[in-house]
């Protein structure tokens, strides 16, 4: 019983120290989406496969992986190292690597000059 307990406990601490938020006009759409996290991105092994919208990922493509946003959501992601920022379509799900808040295609990662780093501090807005 014990442990059940303490999972549940971890769980909502967890989510406590999440850094997504919402404004007071968001919808369901993804508008008014805002939230600050690490990016990656991802390219040539995935090129090709399906995506978990059921289209073929193109690394060349301005698109991204998020774990709930809706399909089809443009999010704007500005690198807040550099300044640079680029507009992208989600179009599948993840990141699974730790930390994470999205996965960006090559182009996106291109565009945001964090290929040879592999990751970067970004903000989310959601258009």
């Amino acid at each position: 019983m014990l442990r059940p307990m303490a999972l549940v406990g971890c769980l909502a601490l967890l989510a406590g120290c999440s850094t997504t938020s919402y404004d007071s006009d968001s919808d369901v759409s993804g508008r008014g989406y805002r939230a600050e996290g690490t990016a990656s991105y991802y390219g040539k092994a995935h090129h090709g496969k399906r995506t978990a919208s059921g289209e073929r990922f193109n690394q060349n493509a301005l698109t991204a992986a998020h774990r709930t946003l809706p399909f089809g959501t443009r999010v704007k992601v500005t690198n807040l190292d550099n300044g640079r920022s680029v507009v992208v379509r989600i179009n599948d799900r993840g990141p699974f690597g730790r930390g994470r808040i999205i996965d960006v295609s090559k182009a996106a990662a291109e565009q945001l000059n964090m290929l040879r780093s592999g990751t970067a501090p970004v903000r989310l807005e959601g258009l």
